[in-house]
């Protein structure tokens, strides 16, 4: 495919999904002045009392059935009554926006809506999603970042579709890079992984719903992270570089950075963040010569094994 014609039809589908994620966050309810301590203290008590309808999504569809964005809720696995543990199986409309109460008589007593602008506290309506997902790939939700940082299941993932666009691995990044605007940044700097490509996505190293590791990683450790695809780089080795064995990060950027393999800085500025030149000649020019810190690979030229060795004699890393 012509690669203009399949960067119009990304960026035709990141539209379309926008569109219907804004179009979902700005259906005005009535509810919408009130102050977010009332509209949830209503809910409570309606959640109380349980006033369900005997009449489920059949009450709801009384006035909502012109709705296109909430009819669509029907061509997805969420609007599937077949499905077992799909909320059109059980208590279908309600089960995710809570019990009808007096709602239908006027439309003005509060629901469970979703979304950025929705009055109900992320916390309460993440919730609900949280009350059926609840699997060993969300079991540390509670407390990570986007948990602490309140963000709405809904400002990612949407139910009133046929499939949920994030579910797709094509629009995965750019939705992740709404918000991580600084690794969209990164991500095209001249040195990168491939993430503006689609060939990885965020979720091959982390998992968005938490984890017990550091900035969601899916493995124990940044190192075993990078192990995963970088297998060769795996120890132990005869001879170790420090750096190397503590966090590969300590080097290199994974989202992108403008020097040579995502490192964070050029040799030998790099090195010499812990090299000192005691010992060996660190002048980077003298004398309108050239020298191995201006050439090449700068340190590299010589200590080529610098994610470490296991020669006998490669305790310089020179082999």
């Amino acid at each position: 495919m012509d690669i203009g014609l399949k960067f119009k039809s990304i960026t035709q589908v990141m539209l379309a999904v926008m569109l219907s994620i804004l179009s979902l966050s700005t259906l005005a309810t009535p509810w919408d002045d009130k102050p977010p301590e009332e509209v949830v203290a209503t809910l409570d008590k309606k959640f109380a009392e349980g006033k369900y309808s005997a009449k489920g999504a059949d009450t709801c569809l009384m006035c909502h059935k012109k709705s296109a964005t909430v009819m669509a809720i029907f061509d997805g696995v969420h609007g599937n009554p077949n499905i077992k543990d799909s909320p059109m199986a059980d208590l279908q409309c309600e089960a995710c926006h809570g019990p009808l109460g007096n709602h239908n008589k006027g439309g003005k007593e509060p629901m469970i809506t979703f979304g950025q602008n929705s009055p109900v506290p992320a916390q309460k309506q993440n919730s609900v999603c949280m009350s059926c997902h609840n699997d060993d790939q969300r079991i540390a939700w509670k407390g990570n970042h986007h948990d602490n940082a309140d963000i709405p299941c809904s400002s990612c993932h949407q139910v009133h579709v046929a499939k949920d666009p994030i579910s797709d691995k094509a629009n995965e990044v750019a939705i992740c890079t709404q918000c991580h605007t600084q690794q969209k940044a990164d991500m095209h700097k001249r040195s990168s992984h491939p993430l503006q490509w689609q060939q990885m996505v965020c979720s091959d190293c982390h998992n968005p719903h938490g984890s017990l590791n550091d900035a969601s990683l899916k493995q124990m450790s940044v190192n075993e992270n990078c192990y995963s695809c970088h297998a060769e780089k795996r120890g132990p080795k005869l001879w170790e570089h420090a750096p190397v064995t503590d966090n590969c990060a300590n080097c290199h950027n994974p989202h992108g950075s403008v020097n040579e393999s995502m490192l964070i800085s050029k040799p030998p500025q790099l090195c010499q963040q812990c090299h000192a030149s005691d010992g060996h000649s660190s002048n980077a020019y003298f004398g309108n010569q050239t020298n191995a810190f201006t050439s090449g690979n700068s340190c590299m030229n010589c200590h080529g094994q610098v994610h470490g060795s296991n020669h006998p004699s490669g305790k310089l890393l020179q082999r």
